[in-house]
Order: C-alpha cells, then sequence, then structure tokens
C-alpha cells in the first residue's frame, strides 16, 4: 500500500512538470532546456560569439537604423515574455529566402526576406518567437551534445538551421544521419509550441504563426522539392505543423478580446526596406547593349556632325532625301 501511495505522489510530482510546456503561465518559470548537454553556458555563448562573426563575414548586415532597431524592438519584447535565461542578440542581414538564423548563446539573425515575406507585424513575430524558443530550450548545443555522441563530423552545420524548414538547411541535411534529423523534428516542433506561446503573452495574434508558416513552407516546397521525400520521416511536414500550431491555439490559449495583428510602423518598414531595395539596384555589368539602326539614321548623324557652312553639308542632305 505504502509503495502504492509512493508511486502516486511521485507520479503527481512529475506531471507539472511535464505539463510546464504546455502552460503559458508558467513561462519564465520552468526549465525549457533540459537535456543532454556537454556545453555549460558560459561555452555555448562562447561558441555561438564565434559562429556570429563567422556568420558576418560572410553576410551583408542591414545597416539602416530604423529597419535593424524596429526588428530588435519587436524581438526584444517577445524575449521579456519567454523562458531565455541569456541576453538575445537579433540582427536583420541581407537575404532573399524567408528565414532566420539562430546560433547557440542567443544570436539570432533575420533575413530580409522574412521582413519582405510577412504581410502584418504578428507574422514577423511569430517567426521571432519561433527562433527565441531556439535560444530558450538550447536546441543548438543540444544538437550539437547529439552530433557528438554520434561521431558527427559536421557538427557546424546545425547552428545554421534558423527555421528549421528547408530553407537554410535543405542539401545540408541531406547528407545527415536520420537519427541526428528525428531529433531536429522534436526540437522543431517543441520550438512551435513555445514560440505560440511566446507570441500570444507578448499580445500578438497567435495565428500570425499559422500565416507565416503557410508563406514559409510554400516558398521552402517550390525551392526543395526533390529533398521532401528523406525529410517527410525525419522532419515535421508543413500539414502537420500548421494542425499542431493551430490545435494549440485551441487547447492551450485562452481568448484574449483583442490582439495585436499589425501596425503602421510595419508598413513603414516594408516601404523603406522596398525604397532601399530600389537604391540598390545593381547596374548590369559588362559592355552596353548593341543600339538598334533603322536605315539612314547614320547618314542623318553624319549631318549632324557636318557644318552647315561646310561643302559637305549639301552633299549629305541630298542623300538623305535622294
Amino acid at each position: 500500500m505504502q509503495r502504492v501511495c509512493l508511486l502516486a505522489i511521485l507520479v503527481t510530482l512529475r506531471l507539472p512538470a511535464q505539463d510546464a510546456k504546455k502552460d503559458p503561465d508558467q513561462i519564465g518559470t520552468r526549465n525549457v532546456s533540459r537535456g543532454i548537454n556537454f556545453f555549460s553556458m558560459e561555452r555555448e555563448i562562447a561558441v555561438g560569439k564565434q559562429l556570429s562573426q563567422e556568420l558576418e563575414r560572410h553576410s551583408t548586415l542591414v545597416t539602416d537604423k530604423a529597419i535593424s532597431e524596429y526588428v530588435n524592438r519587436i524581438g526584444q519584447k517577445l524575449v521579456g515574455h519567454s523562458d531565455a535565461k541569456i541576453p538575445v542578440t537579433i540582427k536583420v542581414i541581407e537575404g532573399d529566402e524567408p528565414n532566420a538564423i539562430t546560433l547557440p548563446g542567443g544570436f539570432i539573425y533575420v533575413q530580409t526576406g522574412l521582413i519582405r515575406t510577412a504581410d502584418t507585424e504578428a507574422e514577423l513575430a511569430a517567426a521571432l518567437a519561433h527562433e527565441i524558443a531556439h535560444v530558450a530550450a538550447r536546441h543548438g548545443t543540444r544538437q550539437a551534445t547529439q552530433g557528438q555522441i554520434t561521431q558527427l563530423t559536421t557538427i557546424p552545420l546545425i547552428f545554421l538551421g534558423g527555421w528549421g524548414g528547408l530553407c537554410a538547411m535543405g542539401a545540408s541535411n541531406a547528407m545527415m544521419p536520420l537519427g541526428f534529423l528525428a531529433v531536429q523534428r522534436g526540437f522543431e516542433a517543441e520550438a512551435d509550441l513555445l514560440g505560440l506561446q511566446y507570441l500570444y503573452k507578448a499580445g500578438y495574434d497567435p495565428l500570425g504563426m499559422v500565416d507565416i508558416f503557410e508563406k514559409i513552407f510554400s516558398f521552402d516546397e517550390r525551392k526543395n522539392a526533390k529533398f521532401l521525400a528523406r525529410f517527410s520521416s525525419t522532419h515535421p511536414t508543413s500539414g502537420d505543423r500548421l494542425v499542431n500550431v493551430q490545435k494549440n491555439i485551441e487547447t492551450l490559449l485562452k481568448e484574449q478580446p483583442q490582439y495585436v495583428v499589425t501596425t503602421s510602423e510595419f508598413n513603414d518598414i516594408q516601404a523603406r526596406l522596398l525604397a532601399l531595395d530600389w537604391d540598390r539596384k545593381p547596374v548590369p555589368a559588362g559592355p552596353p547593349p548593341p543600339t538598334l539602326h533603322k536605315p539612314g539614321d547614320q547618314i542623318a548623324n553624319a549631318k549632324k556632325l557636318v557644318p552647315e557652312k561646310d561643302p559637305r553639308a549639301s552633299q549629305v542632305k541630298e542623300a538623305i532625301y535622294y
């Protein structure tokens, strides 16, 4: 009898820990990064800083203050409603894909393609919330630990996962062991779950995550169709993730009287980004294209070069009209 009672007590004590990740009201008081991890927090931050320096050497940072500060402000608002235990650095880099790159230690890089793809501030915030969830759960170093266990020789590749779709990692993921990708699948599902709660607690419309998912997955599928068959058993499919997000909205989130969907500042930033795109429009390289001439153009041009007082002017005139 005592054993039964003790077991019941242990089960009862374990339930809150198991369900805490599904309770938005426990954000900040729960440990969402539990799991085998060979990296201390200090080492994780050091590794992330080193990788961020490497990434910035091969990327173009957006220096427009209005754009970078706006994205960072949204991100820091979400961080304030997250489980993250370390400072989060958010920067914007040039990139056509609707993607973001999350490095260990709280370094997030948002590609301009993601800002262009979002139609509302809630959609952009949803993408950022997903990335912040990766930071809070320490997915980068936990995945690196899994890589060390399996003696994976391409550990650095896992840090560039970003959205965990196919945008940043398509070809690289195709080279990785299936078991390793299965771990990544669990991390992506967890980031979807946690990110949705951060989005909700920050006051944004949680349906923004559904909307941005649809856009990003559509891009992924068009660009990486040949990899989909391999990923179907190891990576969350777009349909599964959309269904899970919608289910979590219905079952885990209490309906609020109002949400932030978008703002005039979001529209201003998109217009500013468009203006910058036009300013940076590249000048075609190489010699100018050939010019087509109509019959008589050469003679007409020759006439312009010959002064009227020159005796040859009348000859040119006659050649034009006869």
